[in-house]
């Protein structure tokens, strides 16, 4: 069996898709305890044992999820949004229970358990792949820094058990799965929503780039079809961080007050909020030195409830659970005009309501980046919003509805198309794949 295969390694989600011979993509499936799902969580779980004695031991994905989620002692340390880190010169290694890990070498533990369940699916080993990879990386400042995300997501691939790779932008994968069933060329713009970037590409698809319709090879087409690409670092994780700091972080103290050494108010360091606007963040506080910093705190604070309630959240580990809350909230906001966010554990509980409209203001500053984002890519390119026959959006924040508006506000509610949110640019990146390997093939 020949199959062509598109791996989507997401902040978020990762997906690995084929495509055997000319037929459609078959997406990878992963046992989730629930269910098969077709999404792998880019989460990984170290657990120390209940008595902290036992052998570490490490599980990615969905069964990482499950470990946690039925540890009765928060043991151990719940790692997600790796992806994020690529481009950071700040992030080189942490420490994990005394032992130092690279950041290439926590991504090829998910990548590596991601591609032994898709080949026990298949059934043979994986070893050529095509990658998808974002237009903008997040902490990237310049080309340098791109090119050091790149180099570190090839050393994940290499260590995970990959031989062959090539990267394509992930909306570009997203257009192949768009473009899969059109019997018409049309010129469109992909609008693809991660959960920490949000990439956009300006390109032609059809038959006619497809096939290679119009003369020449198909490969030459596909140059010329791109127009352009941008991105920028805002996505879902940005967004439950701002549900986070306008409904959460108050109930545990930020803005509070403690007497200082001398005897004046203080406020509590905001730094200590920031880390919960991003749950993945929240093993830092957990370290001793924080922990003994948010202990003193609460002695000294007027509020000490409030640091009481914090230092709970942080020793118990529950950010996934609360961010899995807040993630639900969202979902309800895009569905209604109000919404309530409920999280409970012991003796912490969290129940406010939020309507759609506060929830768009604090996103306001993130929708006109995105609104610039898009506007400057038209304008570079040499199109306007006339121009462009559809609008494909997809990925989870696709769903928000200030982010619709931003593009049925320039293009039309009748102009846009939606589906594939989490597995759309895996499908893509196999048919991708695939045309490739027929391409090689033609020219041998």
């Amino acid at each position: 069996m020949n199959a062509a295969i598109g791996l989507d390694f997401g902040t978020t989600n990762s997906a690995i898709a084929w495509v055997v011979d000319a037929g459609d993509p078959i997406l990878a499936h992963f046992d989730a305890g629930a269910g098969p799902t077709d999404t792998f969580r880019s989460v990984l779980y170290f657990d120390q044992g209940e008595d902290g004695q036992d052998p570490l031991t490490t599980t990615a994905g969905p069964f990482a999820i499950s470990r946690y989620l039925n540890a009765e002692e928060k043991n151990g340390r719940l790692i997600q949004s790796l992806k994020s880190f690529l481009a950071s010169r700040l992030f080189h290694a942490t420490s994990i229970y005394g032992r130092m890990y690279r950041l290439e070498e926590l991504i090829a533990i998910i990548l590596r358990d991601l591609k032994a369940a898709a080949e026990a699916e298949l059934g043979y080993e994986i070893d050529k792949v095509v990658v998808g990879r974002p237009v903008r990386f997040v902490h990237a400042q310049d080309a340098s820094d791109a090119e050091l995300a790149l180099k570190r997501l090839l050393a994940g691939l290499h260590n995970a058990g990959f031989r062959e790779i090539e990267f394509e932008y992930e909306p570009v994968g997203a257009a192949y799965h768009y473009e899969s069933d059109l019997d018409h060329d049309e010129l469109i713009l992909i609008a693809d929503f991660g959960g920490g970037t949000s990439d956009f590409s300006l390109l032609h698809v059809g038959p006619s780039y497809r096939d290679g319709r119009r003369g020449g090879s198909a490969n030459e087409h596909r140059r010329d079809s791109i127009l352009g690409h941008d991105g920028v670092p805002i996505a879902g994780d940005c967004f439950d961080g701002k549900l986070i700091r306008h409904l959460v972080t108050p109930l545990l103290g930020r803005g509070a007050q403690f007497r200082s050494q001398f005897g004046n108010p203080l406020e509590v360091p905001s730094f200590i909020y920031n880390r919960l606007e991003r749950w993945h963040h929240l093993s830092v506080l957990k370290s001793p030195k924080m922990m003994n910093l948010l202990i003193e705190l609460q002695r000294e604070a007027y509020e000490p409830e409030r640091l009481a309630a914090l230092i709970h959240l942080v020793r118990n580990d529950l950010g996934f659970l609360l961010f899995r809350a807040v993630e639900k909230t969202k979902r309800e906001l895009s569905d209604g005009f109000s919404s309530r966010l409920r999280f409970a554990h012991q003796d912490l509980e969290i129940d406010v309501s939020v309507t759609r409209a506060q929830f768009e203001s604090w996103i306001a500053e993130e929708i006109s980046a995105i609104e610039q984002c898009v506007d400057g890519l038209l304008e570079r390119s040499g199109f306007a919003t006339r121009d462009v026959d559809f609008v494909f959006l997809t990925g989870g924040s696709s769903f928000v509805p200030a982010v619709r508006h931003v593009f049925e506000e320039r293009f039309g509610a009748d102009r846009m198309r939606f589906g594939g949110e989490l597995t759309s640019v895996a499908n893509g990146l196999a048919l991708r794949a695939q045309e490739g390997a027929a391409a090689k093939r033609a020219r041998t």
